[in-house]
């Protein structure tokens, strides 16, 4: 649902003939050959967004690793 707000925020109120028209113009700019090859690129980078945002995720969630008492108290005691 939040999604959907963000999407309809960014996009105002488009509706299928303004998406339709934006489809033509991007066809008539890039050609039909390159498409394929814009499309790869833009998954490739939310794909590398994701996992990004994925691993900033799980370095938040991650409680934190402790150390061994070994490793704690390097000082020699006397």
């Amino acid at each position: 649902m939040y999604f959907h707000s963000i999407l309809v925020g960014i996009l105002g109120g488009l509706g299928t003939p303004e998406l339709i028209l934006i489809a033509i113009v991007v066809l008539i700019f890039f050609g039909g050959k390159k498409i394929p090859e814009l499309m790869h690129g833009v998954g490739k980078g939310v794909k590398s967004f994701k996992e990004g945002m994925n691993g900033l995720e799980n370095d938040l969630h991650e409680p934190e690793k402790k150390t061994p008492e070994s490793e704690k108290d390097k000082t020699p005691k006397e």
